[in-house]
């Protein structure tokens, strides 16, 4: 059993059950074992602080797991108030000697208590799902932002709000860009959230969305899986977009494509996929139909306009779990999942653990990078460097039984000339 003494999570006596969970996800995360194994045998992270804020989930543990077999002194803290999994908060400390800071359902100051304690940790090396870490350390912690080796960011809200930084010149350490490599966010973002997402709307309703109309705000990777995988259970599917492009590819990939104040008054599932600030605004809600169902499987839960909910219902209640029934005036209902958190993860369990083995694959191998290269790295927001990400594709090719071709000579200098024509 374990000695840390600094948590804070629901319930130490889950831990078994969390321990059985981390174990059974783990056997679908064969390329994070592979680098655990090499870890605990060179010790890349010796001597290095590193402060986690992520999901609280099966898939994280088997990072923290990585991290530390590698020589890192870890803490974890939760990324969002509804995603944390008791059980594995508590295996984490209590088996894996990993303190955690993370309850689910947390109100807003426990949750940024917890990011703070994540901070006190004095970490050289960040690790977050949102930016939060970052935020708070160019904010009320500067004095620590001199220990920063380098940070990693995991999701797309939180790349933009780097490059943000970046574009202001207000980054004190580089970050890299987890999110950017292609076997993150071409799978995790396009297979992961597309699944898990769908599996959180129905474990939350028990609603049957084939003939429904069920539409997705943003053409994103994350909006492209949502509406595969909801064509796929026989919805028809409505996408709104700003962008005209992502417009375009939606409408040939078979979507219709409306503005949401069209949408809205049609759609009888709404699912939200942008990054951005009311997609789905006050106006908008006021012109859905009775029992619509709105969701958002974007970071913040900042793409509905709940306060203009509120402020329209005359009357709520929890209608299921993760289920908030709003009663207009004229009798409308409208019901909103998981508070408009990620609904993947909050009704759900988030991304299946095969799909999160590249993900944290290139997590651990980006931290194992920032630590050899930092002398030369700069206040910048870097992408996750090819070589790594064309070895995790290699790596899970061969998990998964998969084998491909081989340029040959002849074809290599072919590619490479421009003498030999037709």
């Amino acid at each position: 059993m374990a000695t840390t003494k600094h948590h804070d999570v629901k319930d130490l006596a889950l831990a078994p059950e969390g321990v059985r969970r981390i174990q059974w996800a783990d056997r679908q995360m064969p390329v994070l074992q592979a680098i655990r194994e090499r870890f605990e045998r060179e010790q890349p992270l010796a001597g290095y602080r590193v402060s986690a804020c992520l999901h609280v989930t099966t898939e994280t543990a088997n990072l923290m797991r990585t991290l530390k077999a590698g020589g890192a002194d870890v803490v974890l803290c939760a990324s969002n108030p509804l995603s944390t999994q008791d059980d594995v908060a508590a295996a984490l400390v209590d088996e894996y000697d990993i303190p955690v800071f993370a309850i689910k359902g947390e109100d807003n100051d426990t949750y940024y208590s917890h990011i703070q304690a994540a901070v006190d940790h004095k970490p050289q090396l960040t690790m977050d799902d949102g930016a939060d870490v970052i935020s708070v350390l160019h904010s009320t912690r500067r004095e620590q932002l001199g220990d920063i080796v380098a940070g990693m960011e995991e999701t797309t809200t939180g790349v933009i709000r780097l490059k943000a930084m970046e574009a202001d010149s207000a980054l004190e350490f580089p970050v890299i860009a987890v999110n950017e490599a292609r076997t993150k966010h071409l799978f995790d973002n396009r297979y992961g959230t597309g699944q898990s997402t769908i599996d959180g709307i129905i474990r939350a309703t028990n609603v049957l969305l084939a003939g429904s109309r069920f539409v997705v705000a943003g053409y994103g990777w994350v909006g492209r899986g949502v509406a595969m995988r909801a064509k796929g259970l026989g919805a028809h599917v409505i996408v709104t977009e700003v962008d005209p492009m992502r417009a375009l590819e939606a409408l040939m990939d078979g979507f219709e494509i409306m503005p949401m104040a069209d949408a809205a008054k049609v759609g009888d599932v709404f699912c939200t996929a942008t990054g951005d600030k009311h997609v789905i605004s006050g106006e908008h809600l006021q012109s859905m139909k009775d029992g619509a169902i709105v969701c958002n499987t974007g970071h913040f839960n900042v793409e509905i306009d709940i306060p203009a909910l509120r402020a329209l219902a005359v009357e709520t209640r929890e209608a299921r779990n993760f289920v908030e029934e709003f009663k207009l005036a004229d009798g409308r209902r409208i019901y909103l999942l998981a508070d408009g958190r990620l609904v993947n993860i909050s009704a759900a369990e988030g991304h299946p653990a095969i799909v999160m083995d590249m993900s944290f694959a290139n997590q651990a191998l980006a931290t194992e990078y920032a630590v050899k290269n930092a002398a030369s790295l700069e206040n910048k927001v870097y992408p996750v460097p090819t070589d790594i990400d064309e070895e995790i594709a290699r790596l899970k090719l061969a998990t998964m039984g998969a084998t491909i071709d081989e340029l040959t000579d002849e074809q290599s200098k072919y590619l490479a000339s421009w003498d030999e024509g037709t």
